[in-house]
């Protein structure tokens, strides 16, 4: 006779880990919300439809235990030349047992090994990417608040700002692949349907020197990407943008640009966060970081 005793569960550590599809937005989204996180859904939709995402079923049956989305650019035989991770989550309940540590190991070391990666890390996520190799190589700070434009701001523009229309598209993408500095074609397609507004900056020659889009996120309106060519630019692209929402905007502006940051702050956008821009496989992110002001989202770099 064979006597059968309570099956052991498997160590969190050995649960399998599989694709996520467009199918798994809602369970992505109830893990933002089990973590504090607003569930974003929209953004959520974005980044699993134009990236990969990775999850761990919760062995209790209730939805997911963690998951994190991939965004590949410069796709060429020998792989992508960059890789952006974001949207790293793990269940309150199954927190601090190594299951962040599980899943980052085989996104970086097994799917993306080699491969140039790059992430925006909270304080909390830090150390786990340090212990993985990744090297702070910037910082970002998150604004967000109720934008107050001033009559200054649209006196003598130093660029024409439109909205963005079809035949502008490939212009955007030769703009971005020169200050991204890898090709993100694939997103930058997605933008007239992902936006609500998407908006291209000339000069007096009509040279596109710079694109801004601004989407909804929960009860904010997100300005990302914003590519300028000067400081004057930037603000020409946020006044224009903020001027087609009531709801308080969101922002995450690279930290070197101190000046736009500082105006954002005088128009009454307040400072909520410091992330660390983090690289593995790479001392720096590749482009032209003075033309590059923010992302279109930290998760997608």
């Amino acid at each position: 006779m064979i006597q059968s005793g309570p099956v052991t569960p498997p160590h969190l550590t050995d649960l399998p880990i599989r694709a996520l599809t467009v199918d798994d937005l809602r369970s992505c989204a109830d893990l933002s919300e089990d973590r504090g996180w607003p569930r974003e859904d929209h953004k959520w939709g974005l980044l699993l439809a134009a990236g990969n995402g990775y999850g761990i079923d919760a062995p209790d049956g209730h939805g997911l235990a963690a998951a994190c989305v991939v965004t590949s650019y410069g796709h060429t035989h020998a792989g992508p030349e960059l890789a952006a991770i974001g949207m790293v989550l793990v269940a309150e309940r199954y927190a601090r047992q190594g299951l962040g540590r599980h899943l980052m190991t085989y996104v970086c070391d097994d799917v993306l090994k080699g491969v140039p990666l790059t992430l925006h890390a909270t304080p909390h996520g830090r150390p786990l990417y340090e212990g993985l190799g990744f090297d702070t190589t910037g910082r970002a700070e998150m604004l967000r608040g109720t934008f107050r434009g001033e009559p200054t701001d649209s006196e003598a523009p130093s660029v024409a700002v439109r909205p963005a229309a079809g035949e502008d598209i490939p212009r955007i993408v030769r703009l971005d692949t020169e200050v991204f500095g890898t090709d993100r074609t694939h997103m930058i397609a997605r933008l007239p349907a992902f936006a609500d507004r998407l908006l291209v900056a000339e000069d007096g020659r009509g040279e596109l020197v710079g694109y801004a889009a601004i989407w909804p996120n929960m009860e904010t309106h997100v300005i990302g990407p914003l590519i300028a060519r000067d400081t004057a630019g930037a603000q020409a692209l946020v006044t224009a943008l903020a001027a087609v929402t009531d709801r308080p905007l969101r922002t995450d502006i690279d930290v070197r640009h101190e000046e736009l940051l500082t105006w954002l702050k005088e128009r009454g956008l307040d400072s909520v966060a410091f992330n660390a821009v983090m690289t593995r496989n790479i001392p720096a992110l590749p482009g032209d970081w003075t033309r590059r002001w923010a992302p279109l989202t930290v998760a997608a770099g």
